[in-house]
């Protein structure tokens, strides 16, 4: 394949990003850098960037508590694909003119135990994310040297290729950074746990994630998936995205009749809730088989709880959590998305509309809807000197972030309820 010249390899790449400057989440154009090229580097000139309800949680400061505080000018986004344009001496898997997409992960030891089975993301040296993260490994460098790294909602981006995945020629390019983010984390733990034909799958919550939760569940075998919401206008969505069976968690005669019934239920609601009361519903354990779980994957103290039992009870545990997935399961749900003809209930929408964006991922996304970029005309825009305009209206109005109950307190009350209450036993 073609080789980029050496002389434009070893200078930095000039982008445009979408960044906000403080917690306020106010975006504005600003000019920026990729690294220069190294051997295996693919430089990508994007076209679309999807918006993850963790880019509002990240960019607005509400993970301090957790995760530390956001460095800012923050550039959020790892649902980023686009166009390879340059590629470095030593690359093998990409070619100049190929569809490539970033996920979550941009860079792991590559030498643990997780990282050889795939797990990028549970790297025990510890995974580089796509935005916002440090260069811990070498291969997620910045321009200048030293800063942290910038996400999706940029003109262009570089890739170590083994953190590149592919996209398949027939498949929907806008579509594909939800699969990445979404996809991969409804699909990890389906794979995981063995969905396949015969398995009855529950889906609690229908936003993005339970959207994409149902229709792989049924792309893998499931025979029955069924989705629980509070909100009965969700029925005929879930029926749409191919749910076999509804139920309003808020009915409880439908929750008494779905008691015992569910291998495996993926509880994708994105804020704190009682989600305890949905292990009545999964399958008794039987001598011979694999325990029913729950999975939690909303960003709340149930993450936490869920990952604690799993650590101390391993797979006996009946809850357990997860969160998006390594690149060998992020190209495999690329794969079969693309196979099945699965793609997100989609909205692309200009960069200067991130702050209805924002205001409605906040507000509980009861579209179902995953909101993407339109990187290409952000660059046709900023090209033709259409700056001003691209800024978004104002600072978004957010909810506090209490009700994700992530700081060391909610976090206590939640393991106690767990452990105390003989929810892993």
């Amino acid at each position: 394949s073609p080789r980029v010249d050496r002389s434009v390899a070893m200078r930095p790449t000039p982008c445009v990003c979408m960044a906000t400057r403080d917690a306020a989440c106010r975006f504005e154009p600003i000019d920026a850098h990729r690294r220069p090229l190294g051997a295996r580097d693919v430089l990508l000139e994007l076209t679309h960037c999807g918006v993850c309800h963790s880019d509002v949680h990240a960019a607005a400061g509400h993970l301090r508590r957790a995760l530390g505080a956001t460095e800012y000018p923050a550039v959020p986004g790892h649902e980023l694909a686009g166009e390879v344009v340059a590629i470095g001496d030593g690359v093998t898997r990409f070619a100049i003119g190929d569809r490539c997409g970033v996920g979550c992960v941009v860079d792991a030891c590559l030498a643990c135990e997780a990282c050889g089975a795939g797990d990028e993301h549970r790297c025990a040296r510890g995974m580089v994310g796509t935005y916002g993260d440090e260069d811990k490994h070498g291969r997620a460098g910045t321009w200048p040297v030293g800063g942290h790294t910038m996400g999706g909602y940029a003109t262009h981006h570089v890739v170590d290729e083994r953190f590149g995945i592919r996209v398949p020629k027939a498949y929907p390019m806008e579509a594909a950074g939800p699969v990445m983010c979404a996809g991969v984390t409804v699909y990890d733990p389906m794979k995981r746990y063995g969905v396949g034909a015969g398995s009855a799958v529950g889906v609690v919550g229908l936003g993005g994630l339970g959207v994409m939760a149902v229709k792989i569940a049924r792309a893998m075998g499931a025979s029955e998936v069924v989705v629980f919401s509070r909100s009965e206008t969700k029925r005929s969505l879930a029926r749409r995205c191919g749910a076999t069976a509804f139920a309003s968690s808020e009915d409880a005669d439908a929750m008494r009749r779905a008691r015992g019934t569910l291998d495996l239920i993926l509880n994708t609601v994105p804020v704190a809730h009682d989600y305890l009361r949905f292990q009545k519903l999964l399958k008794k354990r039987e001598r011979g088989r694999p325990r029913a779980k729950q999975v939690v994957l909303g960003l709340h103290a149930g993450l936490v709880s869920g990952m604690v039992a799993r650590g101390v009870r391993g797979e006996n545990s009946p809850i357990v959590a997860s969160a998006i997935g390594g690149i060998r399961a992020t190209q495999e749900v690329m794969d079969l998305c693309a196979a099945h003809g699965i793609v997100p209930e989609l909205e692309i929408l200009p960069v200067s509309r991130l702050t209805e964006i924002y205001e409605a991922l906040d507000s509980g996304n009861d579209s179902g809807v995953r909101y993407v970029l339109d990187i290409a005309a952000f660059a046709a825009d900023v090209r033709a000197g259409r700056v001003d305009a691209l800024r978004t209206s104002g600072p978004p109005r957010l909810v506090l972030d209490d009700r994700n109950a992530f700081g060391p307190r909610g976090v206590v009350r939640d393991l106690a309820r767990v452990f105390c209450g003989c929810h892993v036993c």
